[in-house]
């Protein structure tokens, strides 16, 4: 490790340099953990000239960031820096994870044998964690921290942390024993890293992209306090504010959103924006209509993606296409979704009337030649589309194919046998699922079939989110569709991790015998 020093004065100087290092997230100091050899090396640096003071060092594992602190002094004259610098890993992060199926009045013994049996000469364990949860809400709740802190300034991410917030503060608004829960897990304990690191945004931003498992909770009652202080209103209306502005600056004039700002708008985006302001909008969070210029920005797009329909129509004519034929692509079917969460308040100026009606009828006539995905939008679409609804609709037939194609099992719940994902945005796994789980919800209102398809939903979460912003957005709003009633639930569940029995009133770590692996 090496430092500059530099004479500044009118003659040469001579003295010694101190070096100094701290853990960044306790402050304490571990100088003696990295140094080798002597902590001040004698220095002689002659006026207007620089030299250079060397400290052999090692990098001890366990510190995630590491603050060193140069002092060097000559005589009467003393200067120093001190730097936070993040310490990364060449090591992956790899989740075993094990389903615990179990349904109703049943007694069960799990065996985790990838944890017994493993081999490996490297492998260092970083945490085990056992989930449990009789209401899946609270899922979506604990996804939250994770599209808050997201490090990249993309619209998706600015969007999915305008997203988060506004649905936290609308369930901390929502019901005074849920706010109650959430006050008592911000006081449950310290947080080092929130309260130090927090300081320096481009060291933190770093630190989670490099080593994404920092912020991983070391025990559950540090993870609840970060979920607590996520959900400290002041917090909320801050971080809520500063992504509102963002998202208005992302915004062009002609009312779509770009990827970055200085970007040509995308009209993916600014679908995949309006679709998750009609989420909130449906889920009663009440600033996407009560602000004015988050309603303003709403409209704004919503009257863009109309004129960019119309342009569709008006080419297909243009070129001569036979308008019978199928012209309904991803893109148009992402559209009549997006547009059926405001068609009631925000009208389809005349101008644009006849595109709109003529891709709804595409709908109606090639559903059944569309992917899962797509044909869960077209229901949706359909449902809403404010029309006299006489004999069996289209929507019904759709929620009646999907349903007899679907496979339901016992420990995965109700899914699709192709629903295995792809390159495209439409054939995404987890989006699919969750927006399938909004249509058997309000189109069907199939209660069972919901909280079936739930299940699979819930399995494909690894620790604390769904692998992506987006995915993890729309499962969050899938797992939210019942209201925030149900969060407000006491029930609770025996557990057992070995021979000991769990609270759940008070959950902290668990220690399971080493080699055993055995859940109860």
């Amino acid at each position: 490790f090496s430092s500059k020093i530099t004479n500044l004065s009118d003659k040469e100087l001579s003295g010694g340099a101190k070096i100094f290092f701290y853990d960044a997230l306790t402050s304490k100091l571990i100088s003696d953990k990295l140094i080798i050899g002597k902590e001040t090396i004698p220095f002689e640096v002659k006026k207007g000239k620089s030299t250079s003071v060397n400290w052999q060092i090692i990098i001890p594992e366990g510190y995630s960031a590491i603050t060193y602190k140069v002092i060097a002094k000559a005589g009467n004259f003393t200067d120093g820096e001190e730097v936070a610098i993040p310490v990364l890993t060449n090591r992956m992060l790899v989740t075993e994870s094990m389903p615990l199926p179990i349904r109703g009045n049943q007694t069960k013994l799990f065996q985790f044998s990838k944890l017994i049996n493993n081999k490996s000469t490297t492998l260092r364990h970083h945490k085990l964690t056992l989930e449990f949860t009789s209401n899946p809400a609270w899922y979506a709740i604990q996804a939250l921290p994770y599209l808050m802190e997201y490090p990249y300034e993309c619209a998706e991410q600015v969007f999915s942390r305008f997203y988060a917030n506004s649905i936290a503060s609308h369930i901390a608004n929502s019901n005074p024993k849920i706010k109650n829960v959430f006050e008592s897990w911000k006081k449950s304990s310290p947080e080092a890293f929130l309260s130090n690191l927090e300081k320096n945004q481009e060291l933190k931003s770093l630190i989670l992209e490099e080593t994404p498992w920092v912020l991983n909770s070391q025990n559950e009652s540090e993870r609840k306090k970060r979920v607590g202080l996520l959900f400290d209103l002041n917090r909320m209306g801050n971080e809520l504010g500063r992504a509102m502005k963002k998202l208005q600056q992302l915004q062009v004039s002609n009312g779509g959103w770009t990827w970055f700002k200085g970007m040509p708008e995308s009209r993916y985006m600014t679908q995949h924006i309006v679709t998750g302001m009609g989420h909130l909008d449906h889920l009663g969070v009440k600033n996407i209509r009560g602000d004015y210029k988050t309603w303003s920005m709403v409209q704004k797009a919503v009257r863009y993606l109309d004129n960019r329909i119309r342009e569709d129509y008006n080419w297909l004519k243009k070129h001569d296409a036979d308008m019978e034929k199928d012209h309904l692509n991803s893109e148009v079917i992402q559209y009549l979704y997006a547009r059926s969460y405001f068609l009631k308040d925000v009208e389809i100026s005349s101008q644009n009337k006849e595109a709109y009606a003529y891709y709804h009828g595409q709908a109606k006539k090639y559903w059944l030649v569309k992917s899962r995905y797509m044909q869960g939008m077209i229901s949706l679409a359909l449902h809403r589309d404010g029309l006299p609804k006489t004999g069996i609709q289209v929507e019904h037939k759709i929620i009646a194919s999907l349903k007899e194609n679907a496979i339901n099992h016992e420990e995965l719940g109700m899914y699709w046998k192709d629903n295995n994902g792809g390159y495209y945005w439409y054939q995404a796994p987890i989006e699919t699922q969750a927006l399938l789980i909004e249509a058997f919800d309000e189109v069907a209102g199939d209660k069972k079939s919901v909280e079936a398809m739930k299940v699979w939903l819930l399995k494909q979460k690894q620790t604390q989110d769904w692998r992506t912003t987006k995915a993890t957005t729309e499962a969050c709003y899938a797992l939210l569709l019942r209201g925030t009633d149900l969060l407000a639930s006491d029930d609770l569940v025996e557990i057992k991790v070995g021979n000991r029995i769990i609270d759940p009133k008070k959950m902290d770590d668990v220690k399971v015998e080493a080699g055993t692996g055995y859940f109860k």
